[in-house]
């Protein structure tokens, strides 16, 4: 019975110090220190923060696009951390997904018009970037 009950605290205290350093991370989110300014109309979706400091978030935006393609701009001033850009189309087929990091400006690849889905996925980033996605056909 003793050792079971020593097995049980055992095992409770790595779960505890598992959480403590879970928590010990400083990782932040965007606030209005980052002036996030995000513009999601018909056909047209522009996204931008500033003075990122490790921030780990993902964002998602439903954006309604009547083309089939899309083009998308972008401009960083990253200096570490990932940045993931994401577009699904209506059917939820990638339209395109790079690193913002890389600052890759092309069109989407052909897909459904409708409701397309883009997702912003950030950890721990550091620096500056917007990007824009505009109906193409």
């Amino acid at each position: 019975m003793k050792a079971h009950f020593v097995r049980r605290t055992g095992m409770a205290g790595a779960l505890v110090a598992l959480l403590a350093v879970a928590a010990c991370g400083d990782a932040n989110v965007i606030g209005p220190d980052n002036q996030p300014e995000i513009a999601n109309a018909l056909n047209t979706f522009q996204f931008q923060v500033s003075a990122l400091v490790n921030v780990t978030q993902e964002l998602s935006y439903d954006w309604q696009n009547e083309g089939i393609q899309a083009t998308v701009d972008v401009s960083q001033a990253i200096t570490s951390g990932s940045a993931l850009l994401t577009i699904l189309d209506s059917q939820g087929a990638v339209m395109y997904q790079e690193d913002i990091a890389d600052g890759i400006s092309k069109s989407t690849i052909a897909g459904s018009p409708g409701a397309w889905k883009i997702t912003v996925s950030l950890q721990g980033v550091h620096g500056t970037f917007n990007f824009r996605s505009q109906r193409l056909n």
